[in-house]
């Protein structure tokens, strides 16, 4: 469908008035007096809005980057958009060489922590036989200091009693560092390996953090079907290049079985829009064929569509009647017509006749010679129609122009008439 034919289709399709527009005519009201005006019709009134938007499926298995694959991830090949692929068919491949890096530097971490718990142990087992022999030193010489010590003070001096007690206790106060030395020593060796040994941990998790990157630096189908991509907010797919995250989604595969309409309705003409009510879908590709549908849901708040765009629009999912398998496919354009409200016996008039008075919707209508301003209870809007709850009837003619405006406002080719309150007296000729 050319763009030219679709614009002309949501022209008409907005228009929503299925009665006829009965044409505006000019009234003379005596003295020169002109002005526009049309009568009020009755008859039924549908408000219809026109929106695109895209196919989606109901059910969609998701594509996501490997969790197993921690960190950022560059794709290096991948299928192309809206592929048929089986299962187990590579669609998304990523460049393994950040994880063929990490794992041979942790392998190599792993090999140096081996090394330096080997040689903390070689070296404090050395330490601590020097300890050992130590304290073994330290134990004969108290043995010797208690076996000749000298006590006796008929055969030793003062001086040699005194002497000999404090190489007793020299020896003893030897004998219990060398075995505090040897104790500390041990502890500490033991607590230089277990942080040797969390190294080398630390060194086999990333090994295996590592391998099991390497084994899932692919994304596989998981079920026969069509690949779709997500695009950015740009519109664009994913490419070869790009860097994406462990656990991002990247597209899709949908369950072409049974599909929906994913449709953008503007803001100013979501009026109504809500779930239950009737569409019709065209699909761009088969623009010959009409499918029924109905509001699923929609958005409870507007957003525009493109980020850099401030044009707000309501997303609406439109439940398909039946989904043609032969003809629709994930993704595919459509457009939709929504029907947002239809009355069989409607009192319409232009929409140019309706104006804001003191926050009032106001209309003039003639009556004679003059026209009177009426408060009305303003009903569902159309392009160039309006529904009139209360306040007017069938066969009123009504001003399409205000009449209380100066002259020099008001429309070329009209002269207004001075409207007079309900009540007063008829406007007596022109400005």
């Amino acid at each position: 469908m050319t763009r030219r034919r679709r614009l002309a289709l949501q022209g008409l399709g907005a228009l929503g008035l299925a009665a006829v527009a009965v044409p505006a005519v000019v009234l003379g009201l005596g003295g020169g007096l002109q002005v526009p005006a049309a009568p009020v019709t009755q008859g039924r009134f549908v408000r219809r809005v026109v929106a695109e938007g895209i196919l989606k499926a109901v059910e969609a298995t998701p594509l996501v980057a490997p969790l197993e694959a921690e960190g950022s991830l560059k794709i290096v090949w991948l299928v192309p958009d809206g592929s048929r692929v089986r299962k187990d068919d590579v669609v998304v491949r990523f460049d393994p060489t950040e994880f063929e890096k990490k794992l041979a530097d942790s392998e190599s971490d792993r090999a140096t922590a081996r090394s330096k718990l080997a040689g903390a142990r070689a070296s404090s087992l050395g330490e601590l036989r020097n300890l050992e022999r130590d304290a073994d030193l330290a134990r004969r010489e108290l043995e010797l200091a208690d076996r000749f010590e000298a006590k006796d003070p008929a055969i030793f001096s003062r001086q040699q009693i005194i002497e000999s007690e404090i190489d007793r206790e020299l020896a003893s106060v030897r004998a219990d560092n060398a075995r505090n030395v040897r104790a500390v020593k041990e502890k500490l060796s033991e607590v230089s390996a277990d942080l040797i040994e969390i190294e080398r941990r630390k060194a086999e998790l990333g090994i295996a953090h590592a391998r099991k990157a390497l084994t899932a630096v692919e994304i596989r189908a998981p079920h026969d079907g069509i690949v779709v991509y997500k695009r950015d907010r740009r519109q664009t797919p994913p490419k070869i290049g790009d860097t994406v995250w462990s656990g991002e989604a990247l597209g899709e595969m949908p369950q072409p079985d049974v599909l929906e309409a994913e449709v953008f309705v503007l803001e100013a003409d979501a009026g109504g829009l809500a779930a239950g009510q009737a569409a019709e879908v065209v699909v761009e590709a088969r623009a010959g064929a009409t499918y029924r549908a109905t509001v699923k849901s929609v958005d409870r708040l507007a957003r525009p569509r493109v980020p850099w765009i401030p044009v707000q629009y309501f997303r609406a999912t439109l439940k398909l009647e039946r989904t043609d398998p032969q003809a629709m496919k994930p993704g595919q354009r459509v457009v939709a017509t929504l029907v947002l409200d239809e009355r069989e016996a409607a009192l319409t008039v232009p929409r140019s006749a309706v104006f804001d008075k003191d926050g009032k919707k106001v209309v003039y209508r003639r009556q004679g010679r003059r026209f009177e301003p009426v408060e009305v209870e303003a009903g569902p809007v159309a392009v160039g129609r309006m529904v009139v709850e209360k306040g007017l009837s069938e066969g009123d003619w009504v001003a399409l122009q205000d009449p209380t405006r100066p002259v020099e406002e008001q429309e070329p080719g009209s002269v207004p008439v001075e409207a007079s309150a309900p009540g007063g007296a008829a406007a007596g000729g022109a400005r």
